[in-house]
């Protein structure tokens, strides 16, 4: 019974496996297709990122407080929406997959107003001490996937909410424009 359970996880891994390498690899470096669980595709919404900087309202009156750093990509809601729970995959092109995914991919968490989407990248207060990593990242895990992408599986259900996922080019010394690939799931 043992064999048949194993021969059975097989079959079904096998499965997954060449379902998975039918999706072809988007186009061009930093898009993203989503992989639904009931195995349908679609890529993700494009948007190109606004950085944007604030100063608090101690800083602007006394001169102490914070100066922050945030992504913002314009209208509340992405187009691209995926169900509360669902289970996902998703194919991420990167400029080639020999980098260690986690080190170029972002996944995080937007705050979602009528007119926009924004995320605090960094924040640094009137004394230099500067955080940079304020983004709660959604970890996931990741194999590479074609020639450029890699599959992402996130490790975490997703709670509602709008999700951007950004890559970073390792050979670029300074990008100009972020992409954002953006997605909501829904409540």
């Amino acid at each position: 019974t043992m064999k048949k359970v194993f021969l059975f996880l097989g079959v079904v891994l096998s499965t997954v496996l060449v379902t998975a390498q039918e999706v072809e690899e988007p186009e061009f470096a930093g898009e993203v297709v989503v992989i639904r669980a009931n195995e349908t595709t679609a890529p993700l919404e494009k948007q190109i990122s606004q950085g944007r900087s604030v100063l608090s309202t101690g800083a602007i009156l006394t001169g102490i407080g914070k100066y922050r750093t945030q992504l913002q990509i314009v209208g509340c809601c992405s187009t691209v929406k995926l169900n509360n729970g669902e289970s996902v995959k998703f194919i991420v092109r990167a400029v080639d997959n020999n980098t260690d995914p986690l080190a170029i991919i972002r996944i995080f968490k937007f705050e979602s107003k009528p007119k926009y989407r924004r995320v605090e990248i960094a924040s640094t207060n009137t004394f230099g001490a500067t955080k940079t990593n304020n983004l709660s990242y959604v970890s996931f895990s990741a194999k590479r996937y074609g020639k450029s992408s890699y599959i992402i599986t996130p490790s975490v259900t997703l709670e509602p909410g709008e999700y951007g996922i950004t890559v970073s080019n390792p050979n670029a010394v300074d990008e100009k424009q972020t992409v954002v690939s953006a997605f909501a799931v829904e409540k």
